[in-house]
């Protein structure tokens, strides 16, 4: 009898054992999915946001330089603000673009390259000629809203994510405690339980 009363604790302490390495295999994930969450919402929206800004800056002031037909910013400023905002779209291409972003990411290059080729037009007719090149700035900085827009989706749909995976730990977390009550109980009736004697 002293044998069957240790394999009994045996199997109950087995049973919670297993229990509470399934629930925390299961939190783990979760947790994992959390995290990266967090991270995307962070590399791939935050700063990406905050690179567009930094775009829509520069094309703002290059805007204001053509309202102004500010001769002085297109002979030495126009270049390091074309090139910051190439750094800027290096930066841009290094993050986690949806297709949809790529899609407009790619007209908005596009447009830039028109921009540039205007920008020398309105150079040689010695900043007389402002319409063309208002109009392709409005062209990009209606990229540069769209792809705004598509961070404020993004993000929302990483946090889904990331709620998606709290509730299941939360949920997991309950299960866990009902099955951990009910084993006690169980565990309690195996070691309690003695045989009839015939």
């Amino acid at each position: 009898m002293v044998f069957y009363n240790k394999v009994k604790w045996v199997l109950g302490i087995l049973m919670v054992f297993i229990l509470i390495i399934a629930t925390n295999l299961i939190d783990k994930n979760n947790f994992s999915r959390v995290k990266d969450s967090v991270v995307a919402i962070y590399n791939d929206r935050l700063i990406a946001k905050d690179l567009i800004f930094k775009m829509s800056n520069s094309i703002q002031e290059k805007e204001l330089a053509v309202v102004a037909s500010d001769s002085v910013f297109f002979s030495g400023r126009n270049k390091e603000v074309s090139q910051d905002i190439q750094d800027f779209i290096e930066m841009f291409e290094q993050t986690k673009l949806t297709l949809q972003e790529k899609k407009i990411f790619s007209a908005y290059k596009t447009n830039l390259e028109i921009l540039k080729n205007t920008e020398s037009d309105f150079i040689q007719s010695k900043f007389v000629d402002k319409t063309p090149l208002i109009n392709h700035i409005s062209a990009v900085k209606l990229n540069l809203n769209d792809l705004s827009k598509i961070q404020l989706v993004e993000g929302k749909r990483q946090m889904s994510l990331s709620e998606k995976a709290i509730d299941s730990v939360e949920l997991f977390t309950k299960i866990e405690i009902y099955i951990l009550i009910f084993l006690a109980i169980l565990i309690q009736i195996i070691v309690i339980y003695k045989p009839k004697k015939n």
